[in-house]
C-alpha cells in the first residue's frame, strides 16, 4: 500500500506528517511512501531529504490519492475531493466537536483514523499525539512568556545589586504542564503547579515545583478532566486569584475536547495582577480560553500591564521537534496495524486502541468507540459468592494455624534430640527461616527484582557450603550437599533469566 504525505492545506500550518527519518520506517513495515513536493520546508524537511532515504516526491493529486493518507488535521473540502473511495485518512478529527465531518467522511466511503482520539492508556502512549504536541506546546509556552517577560527568569546577585527570580505558576499538571514545570525549572524560576488530581503532587515536587492544593479534587475514567459544577468553580477560582497575584508569569493548560476550555482565570484575577506579569493560555480556542481577557492567536495587553499570550499554534511554532513526533506516533499506529511488516493496514477492533481511533470504516459511522476505563475503579460490594469465602477464611486461617503448631513441635523434637554441637546451629537455621518467610512475603512487588539479586547472592553462598561438604565420606552428606547445589544453581540461573527478560522490555527495537 502506498502512504501519502502531502502538503498541509490550512493556512498557518508549519508541521509536515512525516519527516524523512521517520517515512524511512514505514518503508521497513512494506510501504511504499510518496510525499507531495514542498511538504516539509516549514519542518526543514526539503525534498532531497526525502528522496534520500527512498520516498517518491510527487505532485498534490497523486499525495492525496494514496491508499493512506497522512496529515495534521481535518483537510478542506478541495483536498478530501481529491481522496479516492477506499483509502484511509489519517489525522487529527476531533470528532467529539466535528460531527458533520464523520457523516462526509461516510459518504466518501473511507477509513477515518482520529489521532487525536487514542485512549489514554499506559500501552497506548506511543501513539498519543496530543501528549507528544501537549509536550512540545508546554515547553514552547514558557519559551513565549520568557520573551515577553521583562525581567530574568533566574536569580543573580551581581554588583549592581540582588535580582530575584521569577514565579511561575502552572494550571494543570498534565503532559503540558509538567513539561512548562521542567522547562521553568531549568531557567532558574520559583515554579508552583495546581491540579483537581492530588496524586500528580509528587510529579509536581519531582521536578522542582511546590504543589498548591484547591477545595477539589476529582479521579477520571477515561483520561480527561470533568467539567466542574458552579461550586466547584467558585472555590477553585478563588485559589487561582490568589496565585495569580502572587505570581509573574501564569500557565494554564486545561482543555476540553469538543468543549470550550474552562474559565480559569477571570478578569478580575487579571486586574489583580502585577504590571508586567504574564499570562500563557494554552487552552485559547475559537470556543474559548482559560483566561476571560485572552484572544485565540493574539497577544493582549491590559491596561494594568499585564500580557496575556493566546497562541494556539505552540506546536507549530517548533516545527521541525513536533513534526517528528507527530510522525513518530503515526508510524507506531501504522506499526500495530501492520503486525506482519507486509505492507498492508489492516484495523483489528478486538484492540481497543485501533478500536478506540477508527470514526469511519470504509464509509460506515464507528464513532463514538466503546468507552476505555484509563484507571482503577472504586471498589466494587462483594458479592454473595466472596462474602461466603470471606466467612470462610477464619476457619482456613485456623487450619493455617495447625500446620505452623505441628511445624512448630516436629523442629522443636528436632533440636531436643540432636547432639548439643548442632543444636545450636538447628535454633539459628529455624530462626533464620521464620524472619526471612516475613520478611519476603512482606515486600512490595516493585522490589522483588532487586530481591531477587539478594537471593542470587544468598544462593552462591549456598553453593560455596555445598563444594565444601560434597566431598565428605558421609553418603547422606554428600547427597544433600549435591541437591543443595542443584536448587542453588536453578535459582541463580533462573533469576538471571528472568532478570534479562525484564531489562529486554525496557530495550528500543533497532527499528525504534
Amino acid at each position: 500500500m502506498i502512504v501519502g504525505i502531502p502538503k498541509e492545506p490550512n493556512e498557518g500550518q508549519n508541521l509536515v506528517a512525516m519527516t524523512p527519518s521517520v517515512a524511512a520506517k514505514l518503508m521497513k513495515l512494506g510501504y511504499d511512501v510518496i510525499v507531495e513536493s514542498g511538504a516539509g520546508l516549514s519542518a526543514d524537511c526539503p525534498d532531497y531529504q526525502y528522496e534520500e532515504v527512498g520516498v517518491e516526491v510527487v505532485d498534490k493529486a497523486h499525495a492525496w490519492g494514496a491508499d493512506i493518507v497522512c496529515c495534521l488535521d481535518t483537510p478542506p473540502d478541495a483536498e478530501l475531493a481529491l481522496m479516492r473511495p477506499g483509502a484511509t485518512l489519517i489525522s487529527r478529527l476531533n470528532p467529539w466537536a466535528n460531527k458533520d465531518d464523520i457523516q462526509k467522511f461516510c459518504d466518501m466511503e473511507i477509513t477515518a483514523i482520529a489521532m487525536d482520539a487514542v485512549p489514554r492508556i499506559s500501552r497506548a502512549q506511543s501513539l498519543d499525539v496530543r501528549s507528544s504536541m501537549m509536550n512540545v506546546a508546554g515547553y514552547r509556552a514558557v519559551i513565549e512568556a520568557a520573551s515577553e517577560f521583562g525581567r530574568l527568569f533566574t536569580g543573580q546577585v551581581t554588583a549592581a545589586g540582588k535580582v530575584p527570580p521569577a514565579k511561575v505558576y502552572v494550571i494543570g499538571v498534565g503532559v503540558a504542564g509538567l513539561a512548562a514545570i521542567g522547562t521553568a525549572g531549568s531557567m532558574g524560576a520559583i515554579v508552583s503547579a495546581t491540579d483537581v488530581r492530588p496524586e500528580v503532587a509528587d510529579q509536581v515536587q519531582s521536578l522542582g515545583g511546590t504543589f498548591v492544593e484547591i477545595p477539589v479534587k476529582q479521579e477520571s475514567a477515561d483520561g480527561y478532566a470533568k467539567a466542574l459544577d458552579e461550586e466547584q468553580q467558585k472555590a477553585t477560582l478563588a485559589v487561582y486569584t490568589e496565585q495569580a497575584a502572587k505570581n509573574d508569569i501564569v500557565i494554564t493548560t486545561a482543555q476540553v475536547p469538543g468543549r470550550p476550555a474552562p474559565l480559569l482565570i477571570t478578569a478580575e484575577a487579571v486586574a489583580g495582577m502585577k504590571p508586567g506579569s504574564v499570562i500563557v493560555d494554552m487552552g485559547a480556542s475559537e470556543l474559548g480560553g482559560n483566561c476571560e481577557l485572552s484572544k485565540v492567536g493574539e497577544v493582549v495587553r491590559t491596561d494594568n500591564g499585564v500580557t496575556i499570550i493566546g497562541y494556539n499554534d505552540l506546536p507549530s511554532r517548533l516545527p521541525g521537534q513536533a513534526s517528528q513526533l507527530y510522525g513518530q506516533n503515526i508510524a507506531n499506529f501504522l506499526k500495530l496495524t501492520t503486525p506482519h511488516k507486509d505492507g498492508n493496514f489492516a484495523l483489528d477492533f478486538d484492540d481497543e486502541v485501533q478500536r478506540g481511533v477508527c470514526v469511519t470504516l470504509a464509509g460506515e459511522g464507528m464513532w463514538p468507540p466503546p468507552e476505555v476505563k484509563v484507571s482503577a475503579a472504586p471498589k466494587q460490594q462483594s458479592t454473595p459468592a466472596e462474602a461466603a469465602q470471606d466467612a470462610e477464611e477464619p476457619e482456613a486461617k485456623g487450619k493455617g494455624l495447625w500446620w505452623k503448631i505441628l511445624l512448630g513441635a516436629l523442629a522443636l523434637a528436632l533440636v531436643m534430640v540432636s547432639p548439643p554441637s548442632v543444636a545450636a546451629h538447628y535454633v539459628v537455621f529455624m530462626l533464620a527461616c521464620v524472619v526471612g518467610f516475613y520478611v519476603i512475603t512482606n515486600v512490595t512487588h516493585t522490589l522483588h527484582t532487586p530481591l531477587m539479586s539478594e537471593t542470587n547472592a544468598i544462593s552462591g553462598i549456598i553453593i560455596v557450603g555445598a563444594l565444601l561438604q560434597v566431598g565428605t565420606d558421609n553418603p547422606l552428606v554428600a547427597a544433600l550437599s549435591f541437591v543443595a547445589m542443584a536448587i542453588a544453581a536453578i535459582n541463580i540461573f533462573g533469576g538471571f533469566t528472568v532478570t534479562q527478560r525484564m531489562l529486554k522490555m525496557f530495550e528500543r527495537s533497532s527499528e525504534d
